[in-house]
């Protein structure tokens, strides 16, 4: 892409940002406004998840672990050592980044259903760790009562969720620039040619093993900020968030939103997370629902969401860009 394409992008998700950055002014309703923290958390999860599995063409299964994994540091460093919040959000990110390296190594070599085994496995282990060392993580209990995000003069408590939602927006708003970047620079081209063409990317001399290593420790990053966050918005770390309800949840993201797109897979998570809301009632019916619509989605635009806004907005494009083109014509052969 062109670096006017960059700036417009760029320009593009800075007028996202400040939209979304007014909502607060509009919604005054805590609950709506706690509905709009989940969706940038799961959005912030979900975009990171499609770096590895769409650009990078790694079924990373144990990416739900990741955020897990930036739950529990959080909640450890700061309930066990009391270390401050914001830098045990930091190390959130830092501990999934290097438990993202420990699931690359076993898995360099291997291709298709191996990486899911694998990697599932590697999830399930981190699940029976945290269960297994009850003293210290309260094993299926979980740690209650977590330390949360505080900002200096500023009540987190009484505010009506305003803190919480404006470092769940930046939290996005840095995840998305930081992905987004990542996929534009030569190293991200070179995991997209191993992902379409393996043996001709390695013969032209990209490594197959440091460039799974690195596709996952990026995706692995915000990830685990965003489990950080998680811990310090809900102040308890539970092992339900290794279930398979929130990685059915965050995986029908990605592939509703389309695959490499990153912005995709933000916009299923708005759609989502509120749908699902909506059909708080339908019990078992839920997720029979969701499926059906990602099925019907996919089957009119296999490339998922973005795909089907950006259909809607070429043909919007070519409906009034050739408007002003025809009336010249007409009104010249009259003339003339």
């Amino acid at each position: 892409m062109t670096r006017f394409g960059f700036w417009r992008e760029f320009g593009c998700v800075l007028v996202g940002l400040a939209v979304l950055a007014v909502v607060p002014a509009f919604v005054q309703a805590v609950y709506v406004r706690h509905l709009l923290i989940m969706v940038f958390v799961y959005g912030t999860v979900a975009a990171s998840w499609d770096l590895s599995l769409g650009y990078g063409g790694v079924f990373n299964f144990g990416h739900l672990a990741l955020f897990g994994v930036g739950l529990y540091a959080y909640a450890l460093l700061t309930k066990l050592v009391g270390l401050d919040p914001w830098l045990a959000l930091l190390a959130g990110g830092v501990a999934a980044v290097l438990a993202a390296a420990l699931i690359a190594v076993p898995i360099l070599r291997l291709k298709g259903i191996y990486i899911v085994l694998v990697s599932f496995a590697f999830s399930q282990l981190v699940l029976q760790l945290i269960i297994s060392e009850s003293a210290y993580t309260g094993g299926n209990s979980g740690l209650v009562r977590v330390p949360m995000l505080a900002i200096p003069g500023h009540n987190m408590v009484r505010d009506g969720k305003l803190g919480y939602y404006y470092i769940a927006l930046a939290l996005l708003g840095c995840c998305v620039v930081f992905l987004r970047g990542f996929v534009r620079s030569p190293l991200g081209r070179s995991i997209v040619a191993l992902r379409d063409n393996e043996e001709y990317a390695v013969s032209r001399g990209v490594s197959l093993g440091r460039q799974r290593l690195i596709t996952l420790g990026a995706s692995a990053l915000f990830t685990g900020f965003a489990g950080a966050f998680y811990g310090g918005y809900f102040r308890n770390a539970s092992t339900d968030v290794f279930g398979m309800s929130l990685t059915t949840l965050i995986l029908s993201m990605v592939l509703l939103g389309g695959r490499a797109t990153i912005y995709g897979a933000l916009m299923a998570s708005f759609l989502l997370t509120f749908l699902s809301e909506a059909m708080a009632d339908f019990g078992a019916w839920r997720p029979i629902v969701v499926g059906a619509l990602i099925i019907a989605v996919l089957l009119v635009y296999p490339g998922g969401l973005a795909a089907g806004v950006g259909a809607a907005a070429r043909k919007a494009r070519d409906l009034f860009g050739r408007a002003p083109v025809k009336a010249a014509v007409i009104q010249t052969k009259t003339t003339s």
